[in-house]
């Protein structure tokens, strides 16, 4: 069996080259739209009254709409920008600080995305089982693996929330200033 941190680094390795082939402005909309994905779930969470009784804490419902709130945004970040802009920005120059900086981009993309929906699945108890086990059950990998978790998007910015806005805020300025 294959432990939860070989697969994160199998997918970061692979948000990696696909960084890399499709150039860092693009990579760079699907950061903001995880950063928009974990704005729209804390704000959920913490600042609309009636949510606060609709989910319990690690129920798989919450789960569930954690990851469909988080999916649905990539899938849209990962559609290609039609401005002008943008379209300049990711075209293909062939150069390799942009190849390089995609890459970079591109860990940076899956850390964020796989490492959001891993910290989901941990707050849920792993709803997977006995497919998708914690990682408590690894006496080798399991100690490095929670101490990842702890520094995972949502485990890290979620948890104190005024960050997650200031984020959000932040990331549309720089798109509107720089890609608009």
């Amino acid at each position: 069996m294959v432990s939860l941190l070989m697969f994160f680094y199998i997918f970061l390795a692979l948000f990696g080259i696909i960084g890399f082939m499709r150039g860092w402005a693009k990579e760079l909309t699907v950061i903001f739209s995880v950063f928009l994905g974990l704005g729209f779930v804390a704000a959920f969470d913490n600042l609309i009254p009636f949510t606060k009784d609709l989910f319990t804490e690690g129920s798989p419902t919450e789960f569930w709409f954690r990851v469909v709130v988080i999916i649905f945004l990539v899938l849209f970040g990962y559609q290609s920008p039609r401005f002008s802009r943008i379209a300049k920005a990711t075209e293909k120059r062939d150069l390799i600080q942009d190849h390089l900086l995609g890459f970079i981009f591109g860990l940076i993309t899956g850390y964020m995305i796989v490492g959001t929906l891993w910290a989901f699945m941990h707050v849920a108890g792993y709803p997977f089982s006995p497919f998708i086990t914690s990682p408590n059950n690894d006496p080798v990998l399991g100690e490095t693996a929670l101490r990842l978790i702890k520094w995972f998007p949502p485990n890290f910015w979620l948890g104190q929330h005024p960050y997650v806005y200031v984020i959000v805020i932040v990331a549309f300025i720089f798109v509107i200033v720089v890609f608009i």
